[in-house]
């Protein structure tokens, strides 16, 4: 009885017509849902940026039998490095969090309790109902960012402190899954008639310009480590010619 009673809300996306039983309006404003986003993100960025100033102990230097002397010779990340440290824990930890929850989260409009995530995705899919209506393509997508290269950002980052080898192809092969990703998502869109938005504020930043962030900054590092990659092969080539 009680159930029969319960009121169905109208839900505010596009198309009119897209059936979400059981849908609940959102408990936050946009503005409880982005800010603790972006501060949250800064925050953790910062921190990485704080921590990142060295990558490996100082030096010592044993002047005499007893007295060790600090040179103080650092051995410093560089600042791109350092940027790119703060950026593959921030599209990590979004990866996994944000983008793992609306994976295993499939009724996440019908939370009838705060819950913060599912208020990001409510508020979100008012730039693309795809991901209230389950999308397949969105779904699939969403799930091998989130479960291989959210964990495979963190491990970026770790390769970048500790200087790995492996850090550039790792990178590189990331942002090509990235990459992949968003030609996915925009392609699908695009074929499927591209009215998914509420109306032009959400189309533009939430669907082009949020989106756009994981296509400009992963070009530009596909770029930089093809490049380190190619140095590398070629000093290696240069040696075996010299030998």
């Amino acid at each position: 009885m009680s159930s029969a009673m319960e009121m169905e809300y109208p839900h505010p996306y596009v198309p009119t017509d897209l059936r979400l039983p059981g849908y609940v309006p959102n408990f936050l404003t946009q503005t409880e849902i982005l800010v603790p986003y972006i501060a949250s993100s800064f925050v953790v960025a910062s921190l990485v940026w704080f921590f990142s100033v060295s990558s490996s102990p100082p030096e010592i230097t044993i002047i005499g039998p007893r007295r060790p002397i600090l040179l103080g010779r650092i051995s410093k990340i560089s600042k791109t490095d350092r940027i790119l440290m703060c950026w593959w824990v921030f599209t990590g930890l979004t990866h996994i969090i944000l983008e793992g929850y609306f994976v295993f989260s499939p009724e996440f409009y019908k939370k009838k309790v705060p819950c913060y995530l599912a208020e990001v995705w409510k508020e979100y899919s008012k730039g693309d109902s795809r991901y209230a209506g389950r999308d397949t393509a969105i779904v699939t997508v969403e799930g091998v960012t989130s479960v291989l290269e959210g964990p495979a950002s963190l491990v970026a980052m770790y390769a970048i402190a500790a200087g790995k080898p492996y850090s550039h192809t790792l990178q590189l092969t990331i942002c090509i899954g990235q990459l992949y990703g968003c030609i996915i998502y925009f392609v699908a869109s695009f074929l499927d008639g591209d009215n998914f938005a509420k109306n032009p504020f959400y189309y533009w930043v939430y669907y082009v310009f949020a989106n756009s962030i994981w296509v400009v900054i992963p070009t530009m590092i596909v770029i930089r480590s093809w490049r380190k990659i190619s140095k590398a092969f070629l000093g290696e080539n240069t040696k075996r010619k010299a030998h």
